[in-house]
C-alpha cells in the first residue's frame, strides 16, 4: 500500500476484517511520508502487520529506482517512530528454523535456539544454547511471507531495455477474463522457472512484462490458490 493513498488501500482490505483506528491510519500515512522524506526513497509502502501477543509491527519498505531491486524495511511499534531491519541472509533462515508460535510484539524478546537433528528414524529437536532476537525472526518471516505469496498482475510493472522495473502508468487492471487465470499473476521476486525455459517456450513471451514467474504452473505448499471474484467491488481475491 503506497503512503500516498494509504487511506482508500486500507478501505479496500476492510471488508476482510482488517481495520484500523482513524488515529493509527492517519499516523500511519503522515510517519510514512517523513519516513520516504528523511531516507530518501522514492516510494514508501506498508507491507503489513504482523499480530504479537503484547504489540504488533507494521512493517513498511522503501523503494529506489528499480522497483525490482533491493528494497529496505522498517518496523514500528506505535505507527509512528520506525527502525531499519537488516537485510535478510541465507545464514539467518537455520538460526530461526526452530521457532514456533507467535511473536511476542518485543523486538528484544530473545527465543531459545533448537537445531532439528535425527537419530534413526525419529527426528528430535536439541538446544544449542544460542539466543535468537525476535526482531531477527521477524527479517526472516517478512522476507519468507514476500517470496511466497508476494503477487502482481501481469501488466503491472514493466522491465525497461536497461534493465530497471517501473509501475506501467498504462496499466488499469486486469479484464475480466484475464482476472480468473492464474496466468496473469507473477510472483514479484527473483525468477526460478522462467530462467530454466526454452527458447521455444519464450517465444511467445512479452520480455518487458513477462519477466517473472508466473503462478501458472505452482505446486502450493500447504496452501491453495484460488481466485474468488468480488462482483460488488469489481476485484478478485486470490
Amino acid at each position: 500500500m503506497d503512503a500516498e493513498t494509504l487511506p482508500y488501500a486500507l478501505d479496500l482490505v476492510a471488508g476482510s476484517g482488517v481495520c484500523l483506528s482513524p488515529e493509527k491510519r492517519t499516523a500511519l500515512r503522515t510517519s510514512l511520508l517523513l519516513v520516504r522524506r528523511d531516507y530518501r526513497f522514492e516510494q514508501v509502502r506498508l507491507w503489513g502487520r504482523i499480530q504479537g501477543t503484547r504489540g504488533a509491527y507494521y512493517v513498511a519498505e522503501g523503494l529506489g529506482p528499480d522497483r525490482a531491486g533491493p528494497r529496505s524495511r522498517l518496523y514500528s511499534l506505535n505507527c509512528v517512530d520506525w527502525s531499519l531491519l537488516p537485510p535478510p541472509v541465507e545464514e539467518m533462515i537455520p538460526m530461526t528454523a526452530g521457532i514456533k508460535g507467535r511473536f511476542q510484539g518485543d523486538p528484544s524478546y530473545e527465543y531459545e535456539n533448537y537445531d532439528k537433528k535425527e537419530e534413526g528414524e525419529k527426528p528430535y529437536e536439541e538446544e544449542t544454547g544460542t539466543l535468537v532476537k525476535e526482531e531477527l525472526r521477524l527479517v526472516i518471516t517478512v522476507d519468507q511471507i514476500d517470496k511466497a505469496v508476494g503477487i502482481v498482475p501481469r501488466g503491472a510493472y514493466i522491465k525497461t531495455p536497461l534493465g530497471p522495473v517501473h509501475e506501467n502508468r498504462s496499466f488499469e487492471g486486469l479484464s475480466l477474463t484475464e482476472a480468473k487465470k492464474l496466468s496473469s499473476y507473477f510472483h514479484f521476486t527473483e525468477p526460478v522457472n522462467l530462467k530454466n525455459k526454452t527458447l521455444l517456450e519464450k517465444a511467445d513471451l512479452d520480455p518487458s512484462i513477462d519477466f517473472l514467474d508466473s503462478l501458472e504452473h505452482d505446486i502450493p505448499k500447504g496452501r491453495v490458490e484460488v481466485i474468488s471474484p468480488k462482483c460488488t467491488m469489481g476485484t478478485e481475491v486470490l
